[in-house]
């Protein structure tokens, strides 16, 4: 073997074997002054593309998305490493225990014992569900638009999830955030703000039972966190009475749409409570969203 192929093949080796996370390693080269350069294969420069530097300086400011947003949007080169790598941490660093199920190899519903998604991957991909951690969609449809924006603090919960599946899909698992409240000028009540996310939803009964009934997907609305097109769950007549009372809301005062990747977002308008009435339930099952760092308990701290 020559001595060009010879180098091109370690050359080759070190930049597949980067950091243990595929992608953009962190091979470098001495340039002619004895510094340290970066490599350039394939037209791509590492240097600050490396995920590993990239993800010790976002680690650095506690993964913000507005942030991530910002960075991901200067080149295809940081987007392409942010839609590989930065997304999935900030995921992690915000839910652990819930990135954690979403993820796990054992299957549910119709899935159960079917082979597992692809290793790194999760219905709809790291970005929507990051910024379905990270931003309350607000409510468009309503008669005075509520905009969407960041969330601190942010908790999904199974229990909360359970009350929005039908009993022939319980075996499905959903979670669901607490509604986030918001004033509506004019109006009586407050309007809540909600969102949510299946896991493997291509293989649930939630799915299986929208095609049985051959559900047609709403025309006018799209997911606010992946762009998809989504079930109108009310029309599909799928909202079971509990979930309504999960959420604060009298029964038929609440909307409730879920897109072909399996996210979930909707609103309702919140009743009035006591002050007995409105203490937390203790939910075992619910996960925090926040922009702490991780517990060793696995849930977020605040």
């Amino acid at each position: 073997m020559s001595e060009g192929a010879r180098n091109t093949r370690q050359f080759r080796g070190a930049w597949s074997g980067g950091g243990g996370t595929g992608g953009i390693g962190s091979a470098s080269y001495r340039d002619g002054d004895g510094g340290i350069g970066s490599p350039r294969y394939s037209g791509v420069n590492t240097g600050i593309l490396d995920e590993q530097v990239l993800s010790l300086v976002f680690r650095s400011i506690n993964w913000d998305p507005q942030a991530l947003c910002t960075a991901a949007s200067v080149s295809r080169r940081l987007r392409a490493v942010a839609e590989r790598v930065l997304w999935r941490e900030l995921c992690i660093s915000r839910a652990p225990r819930m990135v954690a199920s979403l993820t796990e190899a054992a299957g549910v519903g119709v899935g159960a014992g079917a082979a597992p998604p692809p290793s790194g991957r999760i219905g709809g991909g790291w970005p929507a569900l990051a910024k379905l951690l990270s931003f309350c969609c607000g409510a468009a449809g309503t008669a005075v638009p509520v905009p969407g924006h960041l969330t601190r603090v942010s908790r999904f919960s199974k229990t909360s999830g359970r009350s929005f599946l039908s009993r022939r899909c319980r075996t499905d698992m959903l979670y669901v955030s607490d509604p986030c409240e918001h004033a509506v000028p004019g109006a009586d009540d407050d309007l809540g703000a909600y969102r949510g996310v299946f896991r493997w939803f291509m293989r649930s009964r939630t799915r299986a039972c929208l095609l049985g009934r051959q559900a047609e997907l709403d025309p006018r609305v799209r997911c606010p966190y992946c762009g998809a097109r989504v079930w109108n769950m009310v029309a599909a007549n799928l909202v079971p009475r509990g979930a309504s009372r999960r959420m604060g809301s009298d029964e038929g005062r609440l909307e409730y749409y879920v897109c072909v990747s399996g996210h979930v977002h909707g609103n309702c308008w919140l009743a009035h409570l006591t002050s007995s009435e409105g203490e937390h339930d203790d939910d075992p099952d619910s996960h925090d969203a926040s922009e702490g760092s991780s517990g060793d308990d696995g849930h977020v701290a605040q």
